[in-house]
């Protein structure tokens, strides 16, 4: 369920402190937890290193990011693949093609 519109949207406010502090094109990348929290056009041009439960995930944010959560750019899932004996078959024969 959505944030209601009469609270609009919910940003960091000591994660807005943080970007309003560096200077534009800075390379240094932020840690932030807060993955509920939404991308304002002044986090635009800054990396930001998203936990995703594990480590931090550095994401660049652009114009198109502007609304979105930070938690939808850094998956929390690693997907492997699926085993059994015909997966394995099947990665050996496409080395072996290569």
């Amino acid at each position: 369920m959505s944030r209601s519109s009469k609270k609009g949207p919910y940003v960091n406010v000591r994660l807005l402190n943080k970007i309003k502090n560096l200077q534009p094109g800075d390379k240094t990348v932020i840690k932030v937890w807060d993955r509920a929290c939404s991308i304002t056009p002044e986090m635009v041009g800054f990396t930001l290193g998203v936990h995703n439960g594990k480590t931090h995930l550095p994401v660049y944010i652009v114009e198109n990011m502007v609304g979105h959560r930070l938690g939808e750019f850094a998956a929390t899932r690693k997907f492997v693949s699926h085993g059994g004996k015909i997966a394995k078959a099947q990665a050996t024969d496409t080395k072996a093609k290569k």
